[in-house]
């Protein structure tokens, strides 16, 4: 794609949890498409309650040179969503670099395993304050900036498929995913009036380091009838041969779709809405 047809040419977006998964992928399709990006990850443990790896500065760096592999120019920075000051320097500092901020990808979270009757209050309070009041920071260091440059935009808020129905032993990540909805819903009413459009996205099933199948077949295996409560994927698109295969796991990059269409023009109507992508299984 070449810059004279790029769709979001000119355009500035910022990413949280950009180092791996779907901030990474995110990265580098809004930058595909023509954005400079400004990235951010804390590229370090967030609470001993959460056991997969944690992202690294490596990670972030990979990010780095996948983004400017496509041409596009990137700040990146090692920031705790959770540390608002941070949130509201990096910001500053894109618009300083880049002139202007037009695409918010809220995509930093956590998720942890466990009965909500049985967790420690750091299980609980950690997954809470970085999806919930991260996310919350994240938009509070951002949306003034975007208001001040009165060049409209998009916010693209990532909840979880667990954020429209609340799944049994993740029921703190499902409090913290279905408050990004309301979130959502009241920011849109909010910055209207400004030209910002402000969307859910609810994934369901997409493999990144955050899906533990050794954690959940552990919880599944010890409380059974939590099992009935996660939908199976419905179908697997057709690989080369033709043939639908197993159903696997969605990829980063078939969520970075729907946030590249969300952050682009051709979604110039929407606005407060949540959007499942998992393949239908939200009907099941």
């Amino acid at each position: 794609m070449t810059a004279s047809n790029a769709p979001l040419e000119g355009r500035v977006a910022f990413i949280t949890g950009a180092a791996r998964g779907q901030g990474r992928a995110h990265a580098v399709r809004l930058a595909q498409e023509g954005a400079d990006i400004i990235a951010i990850d804390v590229c370090a443990p967030v609470s001993d309650t959460v056991t997969y790896p944690h992202a690294t500065p490596e990670d972030l760096a990979q990010t780095v040179s996948a983004v400017e592999a496509v041409g596009r120019k990137v700040l990146a920075r090692e920031v705790d969503i959770r540390d608002l000051a941070a949130q509201q320097k990096v910001v500053a500092d894109g618009i300083e670099q880049f002139g202007r901020l037009d695409i918010v990808v809220a995509n930093a979270g956590i998720l942890s395993w466990g009965r909500m009757f049985e967790m420690s209050e750091e299980q609980w309070d950690s997954v809470i304050d970085v999806n919930l009041n991260g996310t919350w920071r994240t938009i509070r260091a951002a949306v003034p900036a975007m208001i001040e440059a009165d060049n409209g935009g998009s916010i693209i808020i990532v909840s979880s498929s667990a954020g429209t129905k609340a799944t049994p032993g993740n029921g703190h990540y499902s409090a913290s995913k279905h408050g990004l909805v309301a979130i959502t819903n009241a920011l849109a009413i909010e910055v209207g009036e400004y030209g910002i459009r402000v969307n859910s996205i609810h994934p369901y099933s997409i493999g990144t380091p955050m899906v533990e199948p050794e954690a959940m077949m552990e919880v599944f295996t010890k409380y059974p009838q939590f099992l009935h409560s996660f939908s199976p994927m419905p179908y697997q698109p057709k690989n080369h041969d033709g043939k639908r295969g197993l159903k696997e796991f969605m990829t980063p990059e078939e969520v970075s779709d729907v946030v590249s269409w969300l952050a682009g023009d051709g979604s110039m109507t929407i606005s407060g809405s949540q959007i499942a992508i998992d393949r239908g299984t939200a009907k099941y």
